[in-house]
């Protein structure tokens, strides 16, 4: 129609900018970190978090095949008891990442799944008569609280 502008591609991008808004501008890039030096005790609470994680896992596979291939009283609490497991198998391989990475998030549910583990442990061994059982636990439970408490350990998430 001899009336009416041709839409150019410069006349829509104003329409849709009217509409939309304009693009956003770039961001100044974030300022680098300073490389911060992960202790060695740190590293190998780490590892043994990552052991006990392991070995939760482990657990909780072994729990599935058991409530799959045997017959539970209760299959729900059966299932929520390899669900509570994986979980706490999630939370403490994540938090293994974590220390290894000194981030400071992690330090926290570790001394606290550390304490529970411990607790469950002193039962196992000491009431429940498993001592196979507990006092290894008990023994992984003391290193990793020993590490995060070791001075190095402190400062270095003190410094964060």
């Amino acid at each position: 129609m001899p009336g009416q502008q041709p839409d150019l591609p410069g006349r829509r991008r104003s329409r849709v900018e009217g509409l939309l808004g304009s693009a956003a501008e770039r961001t100044t890039p974030r300022p680098e970190r300073p490389a911060t030096e992960v202790p060695g005790s740190v590293r190998r609470a780490a590892l043994a978090v990552g052991v006990e994680g392991t070995a939760l896992a482990a657990l909780a596979l072994v729990l599935l095949v058991l409530t799959v291939t045997g017959s539970p009283d209760s299959l729900g609490r059966a299932l929520a008891e390899v669900v509570f497991v994986g979980l706490a198998a999630g939370v403490l391989l994540a938090c293994a990442r974590g220390l290894w990475r000194l981030a400071p998030w992690a330090r926290g549910p570790v001394v606290a799944l550390q304490i529970f583990l411990g607790i469950l442990a002193y039962t196992a061994a000491f009431q429940a008569d498993r001592p196979l059982i507990g006092v290894p636990v008990l023994a992984l439970v003391g290193v990793v609280l020993y590490l995060l408490a070791t001075p190095e350990a402190r400062l270095a998430y003190s410094d964060r």
